[in-house]
């Protein structure tokens, strides 16, 4: 017999029911109105009363009506066909909701997350009488470009014994697939697929690793001066207006991970709208297929429920877990934590809780800390690794970071990525703020490096602040020249050119080498007279390393504009030792030789050889 309870209070999505029997934290109920049945979640429970949270609107409820308690926690769906999908924050696939019930959305509606039509080509990997445990793999099937694992759930403790395997051919989701017993000699089937609470961190692996690799986005700011490592956590705060949306797909097509989840939690719709129509339309600079085929959004837009906003976190966090498990590198970006945030705060008001600073609940940094405390690498237990990698924006009211929640995101992230809205305003993007952000992760330069280019460019600010009140006239030559230095720096390795082919993405070895030329620039003294010599230079300089940025990695071009700053740079250098001058000119030498090996060699070798040839010869380099 169903557990029921009777509605005795409503603050709009939140109901109070008095009810019989038992119940638990977390557990979801069903709220009848009609014949429409709506999804809550126990939140709170004192004696034989308790709150949930309505994740629909509550228009109709009314004193008296009639919960039914399911005895289950909130969960999602774990299996093939996950890849690819439009979720809203209570994993209805939304593609499906507006086939069958119009662009509306209608309460009480609810579908399965997994497609049941879809039939997936089952290739088993154990045999009857294998011992296996939660999380062992008992086949696989193809998921696009993966091999996805079909799983022991990982609800199950212990360990079982296969009494029967099915064999190799296509099933559904929902079909039997295998057959385990338990010790006691109970038996267990499983399909393709099962539930788990999204509330519940994963924990079927051998051990949690520490986030040492790094995490290559091909954005030359993040990774060379502002790292993040792979399993990882980061945080994008910034006002409106400054590019948190837009940077966060930039860094989802570029990455170098397997599965990126989007987890929009109340953000305006017209943000998400755009995501949808153009991720299908890009191409996966990785795999030359359509980035929406390794691509999971999870849309709770501001227009939908508050209460959902909370769902949509946890579930995409619960999915990114579950792609760890099978070896994969997930990258999570939620956008944007600050409206995940508001809905605690409205949630915590109507429960009449102690408020925090700003009305925000007092456990709000505890909360924040539990979500992205599950990400990290792991080590599995047939030996593979899996990491989750989580980047978090924030919109802070009035783009002050010392509102609560960016404080609370900033006690618990490896690396802050602060925007700004005058960079932005000044198009220089992305706009993360150097003097601002930092990371305590290694990246693919040194850290002596890294740390010497972010005191240049707080000493370039001071020197502009300084001339912005005294003027040009009243600073040294020597500052200017160190100004100077800090903007060239600025504009042709800090900024990238989205809209160009090749500047809008740079791969590690290119960052490399170019970081390595700027050095060379700012390091060494130059010969110039005047401010106006100065100008000229870094001008001239400037404008070769833009089209040096735009050109193909190895090609006639790239070569040629590297050949060109080189002459640039030496004809303004201060004379140094005849050894130093001697060491400049070979490497100018060797440089221009190398480029002509290069384009000979490669001209005169088959196709098909050229890219073996390519590969090699970067690696030396890197060497």
């Amino acid at each position: 017999m169903k557990n029921t309870g009777k509605i005795v209070g409503i603050n709009k999505n939140m109901i109070t029911v008095e009810f019989e029997g038992n119940i638990k934290q977390n557990e979801v109920a069903h709220a009848i109105l009609g014949e429409s049945r709506l999804k809550t979640e126990v939140i709170r429970i004192r004696k034989n009363r308790a709150d949930l949270q309505v994740f629909e609107d509550t228009r109709g409820l009314k004193m008296g009506d009639v919960v039914e308690f399911t005895d289950e926690l909130l969960s999602v769906e774990l299996g093939p066909g996950l890849l690819g999908q439009l979720y809203d924050g209570l994993q209805n696939p939304l593609h499906e909701l507006a086939r069958e019930l119009g662009f509306f959305l209608q309460r009480g509606k609810h579908i399965n997350a997994l497609p049941e039509e879809t039939k997936w080509k089952f290739a088993p990997c154990v045999k009857p009488g294998d011992k296996l445990q939660a999380a062992d793999a008992v086949g696989t099937v193809k998921e696009g470009i993966f091999t996805h694992k079909i799983m022991v759930p990982f609800y199950l403790s212990g360990r079982y014994e296969v009494v029967d395997i099915a064999e190799s051919k296509e099933y559904g989701v929902r079909e039997q697939v295998a057959l385990i017993k338990d010790k006691k000699g109970s038996h267990i089937p499983l399909s393709m697929m099962f539930e788990w609470p999204i509330k519940r961190p994963v924990t079927s692996y051998r051990e949690r690793l520490d986030p040492a690799e790094p995490l290559i986005t091909r954005i030359r700011i993040m990774d060379t001066l502002f790292p993040v490592a792979k399993g990882g956590t980061y945080c994008i705060p910034g006002p409106f207006g400054a590019g948190k949306t837009v940077l966060q797909q930039i860094t989802s097509r570029n990455a170098k991970v397997d599965i990126v989840i989007v987890a929009a939690c109340g953000e305006r719709a017209g943000e998400v709208v755009e995501t949808i129509k153009e991720f299908p339309k890009i191409i996966d600079p990785f795999t030359g297929r359509s980035l929406v085929e390794r691509t999971i959004i999870v849309c709770n837009t501001s227009s939908m429920p508050v209460a959902a906003r909370e769902a949509s976190v946890y579930t995409a966090i619960t999915m990114a877990e579950y792609y760890r498990q099978m070896g994969l590198d997930v990258l999570l970006l939620a956008d944007s934590t600050s409206r995940w945030a508001q809905a605690m705060r409205e949630r915590s008001s109507r429960l009449e809780e102690i408020p925090g600073e700003e009305a925000f609940p007092a456990y709000l940094e505890s909360t924040i800390a539990g979500f992205y405390e599950r990400s990290g690498p792991v080590r599995l237990r047939d030996g593979s690794t899996g990491s989750i990698t989580i980047g978090g924006t924030v919109s802070p009211a009035g783009g002050s970071f010392e509102e609560p929640v960016t404080q609370a995101t900033l006690k618990v992230v490896g690396a802050f990525h602060g925007l700004s809205l005058e960079r932005s305003d000044a198009r220089r993007y992305p706009a993360i703020d150097p003097l601002d952000s930092w990371s305590k992760y290694t990246g693919i330069i040194n850290t002596r490096a890294r740390y010497k280019a972010v005191r240049l460019l707080s000493r370039a600010n001071e020197i502009d602040q300084m001339m912005k009140v005294v003027g040009e006239e009243g600073i040294t030559l020597d500052d200017y020249i160190l100004h100077l230095k800090g903007e060239f720096f600025d504009n042709v390795y800090l900024q990238q050119n989205a809209f160009d082919l090749v500047d809008r993405a740079t791969s590690e070895e290119r960052q490399k080498k170019v970081f390595s030329m700027i050095q060379d620039i700012i390091d060494v003294p130059l010969e110039l007279k005047n401010k106006d010599e100065a100008r000229n230079f870094f001008n001239k300089i400037r404008q070769v390393f833009l089209d040096y940025n735009s050109s193909e990695w190895d090609s006639h071009a790239f070569y040629e504009n590297e050949r060109l700053i080189r002459e640039l740079f030496h004809k303004y250098r201060k004379e140094s030792t005849e050894i130093e001058k001697h060491t400049f000119r070979q490497a100018l030498v060797e440089s221009e030789m190398d480029s002509h090996f290069r384009r000979s060699k490669i001209a005169r070798t088959k196709k098909g050889e050229r890219l073996s040839i390519v590969k090699e010869e970067n690696e030396k380099n890197i060497r």
